[in-house]
């Protein structure tokens, strides 16, 4: 068994080689015997649609159900009706067996007790409990459940829309391939469905609407249909992108920063939580319409756990996980976070307008750049020590340097082999400045491949 599929907020590896079906099934009997230690005698299961995925959910079934404990399967479904249909049956947790966005020789497993996911120190016990062989034993049921309408009208009853709007939506093949378009048909939406049939081999791009790259056919189909809004999902639907109305993507900062706004007219003065990655402007405009900003680790479990940490009604990522606690179950969710946002536009004006309103300096996109699962954590602890000795550092998660007049961001992936890098200032000049002079630390390590770096402006 790989110990590096055993990550910091999820279970996730290569599907031929990692996640073989002795190891899947001793991740089931690690998770079920966990959740019965914890006082859960039933379990919700659900995938997404990778090709992969029903042979890791016949090996995971079959060590779950040798614990003992009774497991409900409902079948492909988005990760927020996974997590919706654990509240919805009270069960006391839950598994979510999805790649996300990774491409599609990878495959993982997401973990609840609750709504509570299990990360960290956490994950890293599930694993001891398999070095040790320490499982309950015992017989159970696995009953089948749809849950898919159930989730639909919940988020159908939380959102109207004051007029109709024209919204492309590009599924990437994924889990909102289906159920996303009929959401806004029944909201009154002109729908334009852009790679909408469900496909787990994502013959078109990797479901990923953070990458610009991967949302070029959205923008294009935007702006030659004249819509309000494009709106991409990843992989498990649990990741929000988005075009305006001008073929412009909106970053993810920039989308948390207009929930954060209309948030904050009914909940003044609460706190705002957003990741090490989001723009200086972002906390600049929570301050500016009467928010706490609060910047945290980057992470859908670490955001999470520190959204209610804080009791805030809203927090977000760079990346697109976007977690709703005011009129909504306070997870990621991208399917009702793109109906909200929908309805902030049918109400306020255009998506370009709105986000325009935020201030806006030259940033980069994230960058990703191969390292090694072995290595990429001792060099951002070596990068934290360096940049000390002259700048001031923010080091909740990775190497945030901080320039005066913009940062560079170094931080180490929790799912992928690679360093994740962002850099923003306050003109293109200064930008390729600092990005050079973190990346000239960068390069002095040989195991990481920084190839063509990009530092085109979103």
């Amino acid at each position: 068994m790989n110990p590096l599929i055993f990550r910091e907020y999820d279970i996730r590896g290569l599907y031929e080689t990692d996640l073989t079906t002795d190891t899947v099934r001793l991740i089931g009997k690690a998770v079920g015997t966990e959740l019965l230690r914890r006082g859960a005698t039933d379990m919700v299961v659900g995938t997404d649609v990778r090709t992969s995925s029903p042979r890791l959910k016949r090996d995971l079934l079959d060590g779950l159900t040798s614990t003992g404990i009774a497991v409900y399967d409902v079948g492909q479904v988005p990760t927020p009706a996974l997590y919706f249909s654990i509240l919805h049956m009270n069960a006391g947790g839950g598994v979510q067996i999805t790649g996300s966005h990774n491409p599609r020789e990878f495959n993982g497993f997401k973990m609840c007790h609750g709504l509570a996911s299990l990360y960290g120190e956490q994950i890293q016990h599930l694993l001891k409990m398999i070095e040790a062989e320490d499982f309950e034993t015992g017989e159970s049921t696995v009953k089948q459940v749809d849950i898919l309408d159930e989730y639909e009208a919940d988020v159908l009853s939380r959102v109207k829309l004051d007029r109709p709007l024209k919204v492309v939506i590009d599924a990437g093949n994924g889990c909102a391939s289906e159920i996303a378009p009929r959401i806004f048909e029944k909201l009154g939406c002109e729908v334009i469905p852009l790679y909408c049939e469900i496909d787990g081999n994502f013959p078109n791009h990797l479901p990923d609407p953070t990458v610009l790259k991967y949302v070029k056919d959205l923008m294009a189909k935007v702006k030659e249909t004249g819509a309000d809004i494009g709106i991409g999902y990843d992989g498990d639907a649990d990741r929000i992108g988005a075009i305006d109305n001008k073929g412009r993507m909106v970053p993810g900062d920039r989308l948390l920063g207009l929930f954060a706004a209309d948030m904050l007219t009914r909940n003044p003065g609460e706190s705002i939580v957003f990741d090490v990655k989001c723009s200086q402007a972002l906390p600049e405009f929570i301050e500016s319409k009467g928010g706490n900003p609060v910047m945290w680790k980057t992470g859908h479990s670490l955001i999470k756990t520190k959204m209610k940490e804080t009791h805030a009604p809203l927090a977000g990522e760079m990346s697109g996980h976007i977690f709703f606690s005011e009129n909504y179950h306070g997870f990621d969710d991208a399917i009702y976070g793109s109906c909200l946002l929908a309805k902030i536009i049918a109400r306020d004006g255009s998506l370009a307008d709105l986000a325009d309103e935020i201030p806006r300096y030259v940033s980069t996109a994230e960058l990703r750049v191969k390292a090694t699962d072995e290595g990429k954590f001792r060099i951002v602890d070596e990068l934290v020590a360096y940049f000390r000795k002259d700048h001031d550092v923010i080091d909740i998660d990775g190497v945030r340097v901080l320039f005066g007049d913009g940062w560079g961001l170094v931080r180490a992936s929790n799912t992928q082999p690679v360093l994740v890098m962002r850099f923003e200032a306050r003109s293109e000049d200064r930008l390729a400045e600092i990005a050079e002079t973190v990346l000239s630390k960068v390069r002095e390590y040989p195991s990481v491949e920084l190839g063509d770096i990009s530092l085109e402006a979103i």
